[in-house]
């Protein structure tokens, strides 16, 4: 059997292919800019679906802000540890960037009982207290986006962007919905579509497009 075996062979041939699709399924699709090219195109090429060229949003200042903070030593909070997983820690190494979930500390689990909450909200009150920029990648807790958009209200938290994709049935699609009508950058995923893989792959473009 003859088959590619050279990893950056093989991406490069993923990402030929996904324009030879888009050009045959989507003739004339026109892509924003060259960043959210590269955001959308790493989205298809994690998920294999091409429903993301319409349900990935991003907002006007979301990539801007996403960069800035990238640049100046923020810290990225996952909701889970599989979104951390896929982050490309080098790279965030070589900016000097933290990157946390927090959902399993014992910490977050005993404020969760006090309050409770989920521990994904709990863990949005802990990043909360912590010093720095700060970037939150939620890939499965809608229950966590609803927290950030709360404490963002009222003022007992700053963030510089929400990368928000939470998959599944409850909240899912409509914390993004929600996230969608704030004044906070955003990168969503409209519907019930998402993941944690999903949100790892919108850090990874971000960090390669830089």
């Amino acid at each position: 059997m003859e088959y590619i075996k050279n990893p950056m062979k093989i991406e490069e041939r993923s990402m030929e292919m996904i324009q030879e699709i888009i050009d045959d399924i989507r003739p004339g699709y026109e892509f924003k800019g060259a960043i959210e090219e590269k955001i959308i195109k790493r989205c298809i090429h994690t998920t294999a679906d091409f429903e993301y060229l319409d349900i990935l949003k991003i907002s006007e200042s979301a990539v801007e802000n996403l960069i800035d903070a990238l640049k100046n030593n923020a810290t990225i909070y996952t909701d889970t540890n599989m979104a951390l997983s896929g982050i490309n820690k080098k790279r965030l190494d070589s900016l000097g960037c933290e990157y946390k979930c927090l959902v399993a500390d014992e910490e977050t689990a005993v404020l969760a009982k006090e309050m409770g909450t989920t521990r994904s909200m709990a863990a949005v009150e802990i990043a909360a207290r912590k010093p720095g920029r700060k970037i939150f990648v939620l890939g499965n807790a809608p229950t966590a986006l609803y927290k950030v958009m709360e404490m963002i209200d009222d003022g007992k938290l700053e963030a510089d962007a929400v990368i928000g994709v939470p998959v599944g049935f409850v909240g899912a699609a409509e914390s993004k919905d929600e996230l969608e009508k704030t004044n906070i950058p955003y990168i969503i995923s409209k519907g019930r579509k998402g993941g944690s893989n999903l949100a790892a792959a919108i850090v990874n473009a971000i960090l390669y497009s830089m």
